[in-house]
């Protein structure tokens, strides 16, 4: 019998990838293709959703291709998705009625100020802001007049792996528990649509899809089963084996996420934390965590790339912070689609604190990747309060773990050790795990454990009274960003 795989479909905020896994983890193909981010006005941020399902189907078929493989030897499909962006689509023709509004987008501002923030935290676990998915969903059938077409279900809504999952299965219109945890309509006690929720946004049931768990068999692409969707923090989460309340990651690309497991029962944030499904396999309880969301992390080095031209490419960034031994008194608060956790301050904007005639574009470049740091030290701080435990290590993944300046300088703010694993690709991971575990490919948890071994390691090594210095200023800097939007 010919040797089997889990392929995952990790899609993006700018990219998406399709990567072919054995039961070893490891990597047997992967792919991948940018799609274009829009900015029509300023805080608006849009996806074609017709592209991207273009992209799937020929990464799909270029991983089996790579691989030299057929589709009949892919055991599961799984997907993981950037979460929150809205896609809106007419039932009959499957096509997209408006561009896709990304999570980054703030256009909604207006109307998430004026939400009842006890009610919404209370039923949700989240804290009002415009990243969540409801008030994209209100302003687009306003603007686009959608409301009785949506109300006879003529026009449906879903994240990306409900669009997804809508093309793949030929119209299973379904969403996962991890992501309908973060449209701001789902009750996080009994895991359904809010009725008083959804009357509050003006959406009707009717376009939402139905929602299942995280690792269970949804429908087939061409014969293979389609069997896992969950959001791609939570993806990490699964895939970096946080199998223990406790135990955390964190997920460097576009944005910083990390998240911590705490078991079975939810934890109430108060220190501006998101409580959130973190997984759920097949009928078995779900697993819930604390998250804090950083909104800006690699896309600020993709801004000095693209924007400020000081940089040719992404991984350049590292060698021009080398150049230099410290920011030389420079911070940069990335404030570009308004601060998430701990502050949630979307009409905050971002600065630059401490210029002189000193700094360089070296400094410049250490301010950068010294935000990322100085961003998870705020969340770390905040889940240790919430969660009445004390982070000992922080397993990472994403792009930006390949900078070894940064690595050590997240080891260093936070004080512990920040371990990356030989499969820096634990989103995608996270998802082929939950898809192989729906078909039997994978045992259970033990033997996703078996598959973990360490890539990286770095330790702390900063002077304690330079950390509480820097910290301070740091925290200077965010008042300014504050202080700014008024």
């Amino acid at each position: 019998m010919s040797e089997r795989y889990v392929l995952a479909i990790d899609q993006g905020t700018t990219s998406t990838r399709c990567i072919l896994f054995d039961r070893r983890a490891t990597v047997v193909s992967v792919v991948r293709g940018e799609h274009p981010q829009s900015y029509p006005r300023p805080g608006w941020v849009e996806h074609d959703a017709a592209r991207i399902w273009r992209d799937v189907q020929r990464l799909i078929r270029k991983a089996l291709r790579e691989a030299g493989i057929g589709l009949d030897q892919v055991a599961a499909i799984g997907i993981a998705n950037q979460r929150e962006t809205v896609v809106l689509w007419d039932r009959a023709t499957g096509q997209p009625v408006a561009p896709a509004i990304s999570w980054q987008d703030t256009r909604t501002e207006d109307l998430v100020a004026r939400l009842d923030a006890g009610f919404v935290r209370e039923r949700t676990g989240l804290p009002p802001a415009t990243y969540f998915s409801a008030a994209k969903i209100q302003w687009l059938l306003a603007e686009h007049d959608l409301g009785a077409r949506a109300a006879r279900g003529d026009v449906l809504f879903g994240t990306m792996e409900s669009w997804l999952i809508w093309n793949l299965t030929g119209g299973s219109h379904l969403t996962d528990v991890t992501n309908a945890s973060r449209t701001m309509l789902m009750d996080l006690e009994s895991l359904e649509w809010d009725s008083d929720l959804l009357d509050r946004f003006a959406i009707p049931r009717a376009m939402l899809p139905e929602i299942r768990s995280s690792a269970e068999i949804y429908g087939y692409f061409e014969g293979v089963p389609i069997a896992a969707a969950i959001g791609d923090q939570q993806a990490a989460l699964f895939g970096q084996t946080c199998f223990a309340p406790g135990e955390a990651k964190c997920t460097y690309g576009t944005g910083g996420f990390l998240l911590m497991n705490t078991g079975t029962t939810p934890v109430r944030s108060s220190h501006g934390l998101i409580t959130t499904v973190g997984y759920r396999i097949g009928a078995e309880p779900p697993v819930f965590a604390l998250e804090g969301s950083i909104g800006t992390a690699g896309s600020l080095v993709q801004w000095m790339r693209d924007g400020l031209g000081l940089i040719g490419t992404a991984s350049e960034i590292e060698t021009l912070a080398a150049t230099v031994d410290d920011n030389g008194g420079c911070y940069i608060v990335p404030a570009f689609s308004g601060l998430f956790a701990p502050y949630w301050r979307s009409e905050a904007r971002g600065v630059i604190v401490g210029l002189t005639s000193y700094i360089t574009k070296g400094h410049l470049a250490r301010a950068v990747l010294e935000a990322t740091g100085w961003q998870t030290r705020d969340v770390v701080d905040a889940m240790n309060a919430d969660a009445g435990l004390t982070l000992t290590a922080l397993s990472v993944d994403g792009g930006m773990t390949a900078d070894n300046l940064l690595m050590q300088f997240v080891a260093d703010v936070l004080q512990v050790p920040v371990v990356r694993p030989m499969v820096a690709e634990t989103v995608s991971l996270g998802a082929a795990y939950a898809a192989g575990l729906a078909v039997g490919y994978w045992s259970d948890l033990r033997d996703l454990r078996a598959n973990r071994h360490p890539a990286g390691r770095w330790v702390p090594a900063m002077d304690l009274d330079r950390r509480a210095a820097e910290y301070a200023n740091w925290r200077r800097a965010v008042e300014c960003a504050v202080l700014f939007s008024r």
